[in-house]
């Protein structure tokens, strides 16, 4: 489910905007433990889905860059969320690729990107949202001062679960689905991004 006309469009709409720029930095989940008191620029090297993510450029701007992220950023379009994205937040988003929005029953993007749908959209996506800028290593200190489970309240006002499955940070939403971040830390100007393999759906 690649949404390819969508995506051309969602590109479009940032070049008009003047968002367009190089950038996003990820770190795999094997390293998720290695260098977490590192600084955003000293990752500025770091690739997602092998596109260079540059700290100093905001969530949008990065986003649009990473090949396996193009449902994403034409969803957050479709949703008219490119402006708050591009904010000064900070944001913490958990970023499902698009391998993640492909697991989705067959024509659910196709729906949801409809102007009709935008409200449950939107929804959906600010659910991946949470306040302030959370690294790996944070909500992993949540997580243990929780006694293995860390509740992260959504922008959207729900809740996301974080735990530990072994060596991955995994967050559970609201229906009992499970997301794992495979790639921590994304640091951006105005937050950071978890890359994660599923999409996490509110009640």
């Amino acid at each position: 489910m690649t949404l390819n006309p969508l995506r051309g469009i969602a590109v479009a709409t940032l070049v008009s905007a003047g968002l367009l720029a190089s950038g996003c930095m990820s770190m795999g989940s094997e390293g998720m433990g290695d260098g977490m008191g590192m600084s955003a620029s000293a990752q500025a090297d770091v690739t997602v889905g092998g596109a260079p993510m540059y700290a100093n450029k905001t969530i949008v701007e990065n986003a649009v860059n990473s090949p396996i992220h193009t449902t994403l950023v034409a969803a957050v379009t479709a949703a008219g969320l490119v402006d708050t994205l591009s904010g000064p937040g900070p944001f913490t988003v958990f970023a499902p690729t698009n391998d993640a929005f492909a697991k989705l029953p067959a024509g659910t993007v196709d729906t949801l990107v409809q102007p009709a749908n935008r409200a449950t959209l939107t929804k959906i996506l600010t659910y991946h949202v949470v306040a302030g800028r959370l690294s790996a290593a944070d909500i992993m200190q949540r997580i243990r001062a929780g006694n293995g489970r860390a509740a992260l309240t959504t922008v959207e006002g729900g809740t996301l679960t974080a735990s530990m499955r072994g060596n991955s940070v995994i967050v559970t939403d609201e229906k009992g689905g499970v997301a794992t971040i495979t790639q921590a830390d994304v640091f951006q100007s105005n937050g950071v991004i978890h890359v994660t393999d599923t999409v996490s759906m509110p009640n």
